[in-house]
């Protein structure tokens, strides 16, 4: 197993809870949650040292939720994920026929889409 990540600040040994990282150009720090590999040009802060962060005069500092966990998608997002899914691959509409005028029919495929929807053994 791997040792816990310590804070990056000078004679601190406590772990590790948030991730330090700034935006230049933006001038902007940006303190979020723990990065799940050390980089080089981030610093990795105990909980104290990530409350007390400020920044440079004339910079931003942005704080995102530290310890939040990522919410679990709802039925309703996988159906919107599937449904956007569907949408990109229906076939484009052909250019119309510049002597009918008419708009050509898209070429059937010989094929089904990739995506089915399964239903639980619960419904």
């Amino acid at each position: 197993m791997r040792p816990a990540r310590r804070c990056t600040r000078t004679a601190c040994g406590r772990p590790a809870v948030a991730t330090l990282t700034y935006v230049y150009a933006d001038s902007t720090a940006v303190l979020g949650p723990l990065a799940t590999y050390a980089e080089p040009h981030c610093y990795d802060l105990c909980a104290e040292h990530a409350e007390r962060l400020t920044a440079p005069r004339g910079w931003e500092v942005v704080r995102l939720a530290v310890g939040a966990a990522d919410p679990e998608p709802t039925s309703d997002d996988i159906e919107a994920l599937a449904d956007a899914v569907r949408e990109a691959a229906r076939p484009l509409p052909h250019d119309q026929d510049q002597r009918t005028g008419t708009f050509a029919a898209p070429p059937t495929q010989g094929r089904r889409g990739h995506l089915r929807v399964l239903r639980s053994p619960d419904s």
